[in-house]
């Protein structure tokens, strides 16, 4: 099972395997697929069965959060 984040890159790959056949044209495909959904079991188990809750944060949490960050031109 792939990593969430790699999931793109399969739907991408399917995305343009479907366009090349819509087209009528061949297509060499390339992807690549990293990381597994190993450790992201627990997490769909839980959010399958309902036990993951949203948090929220106070406004102050944020600031002091985001004041953390570098300054990107």
């Amino acid at each position: 099972m792939p990593a969430p984040e790699a999931n793109h890159a399969v739907r991408g790959a399917i995305d343009e395997a479907l366009a090349a056949k819509r087209d009528g044209q061949p297509r060499v495909i390339l992807f690549n697929l990293c990381g597994h959904g190993h450790f992201d079991m627990q997490a769909y188990m839980d959010y399958k069965a309902g036990k993951l809750t949203d948090l929220s944060y106070s406004e102050s949490e944020l600031a002091m959060a985001l004041a953390g960050l570098p300054s990107v031109a």
